[in-house]
């Protein structure tokens, strides 16, 4: 079973095969989420959600306005990876694995203030990465 993990530096976290990445829009405030699942080794987005428009936010022409959210699938190809910014002037990521929803330094304690964190999938015996 693949699973991904986030990883900062030397703090690493297993999460699972499938999580959502949550967060609020540092201009507009709006809630923006995405749906992550690794498949042949790689991440895909399998969906998202944002709660508003505006600021870059602008959802897709075949995106549905379901219970106050756009609702869309990305057209994006697997990725290698996804990075985050972690800071202490933005709100932090949130994270759902499972139904358990945490900010990113509770599922990395240790996490420095200001990061760089990668979510990607874990790596597997005699693979690199």
């Amino acid at each position: 079973m693949s699973a991904l993990c986030l990883a900062a530096g030397l703090l690493l976290a297993p999460l699972g095969e499938a999580v959502t990445l949550r967060w609020t829009h540092s201009v507009q405030h709006s809630l923006w989420e995405e749906d992550y699942r690794v498949q042949d080794g790689a991440l895909r987005l399998t969906s998202a959600r944002v709660r508003g428009t505006g600021a870059g936010m602008e959802p897709p022409p075949d995106a549905v306005l379901r219970d106050g959210a756009w609702h869309y699938t990305p057209a994006l190809p697997p990725l290698p990876e996804v990075q985050l910014r972690h800071s202490p002037h933005v709100q932090p990521y949130v994270l759902c694995v499972a139904g358990q929803c945490r900010p990113l330094p509770a599922w990395l304690p240790g996490l420095p203030a200001d990061a760089v964190v990668t979510l990607r999938p874990c790596a597997t015996p005699g693979k690199t990465g």
